[in-house]
């Protein structure tokens, strides 16, 4: 049975390009990652140290204490630590988590 409708570019052998695809990266992307500035060593070096600092994110908190946000925010309802708000971030007051962990500061 021939085909009764018209040769397409994409069904013709002739039309298609042999040659290999560039794929989407420039000549500037050579696969590895360029590091943000606030993750380099010289700025690490300058953070405050943690028990030093006047607050902490919830995030922050849940690291250093090893419990989940869900505790967190139960201790903080109890008021067994406090917490500032600024806007809509809540932030930990980092003195009232060591003294609730029982830690004297450095």
């Amino acid at each position: 049975m021939s085909n009764q409708y018209p040769t397409t570019p994409s069904q013709d052998n002739a039309f298609h390009d042999k040659s290999p695809k560039r794929s989407g990266r420039t000549s500037m992307d050579h696969g590895a990652a360029v590091p943000h500035p606030r993750d380099s060593a010289a700025t690490t070096d300058k953070r405050t140290p943690f028990m030093q600092r006047p607050t902490c994110t919830i995030a922050e908190a849940c690291d250093a204490v090893g419990l989940g946000r869900t505790k967190l925010y139960e201790l903080i309802g109890g008021g067994g630590i406090e917490t500032i708000t600024i806007g809509r971030r809540r932030l930990v007051r980092v003195p009232s988590l060591l003294k609730f962990l029982k830690i004297d500061s450095v």
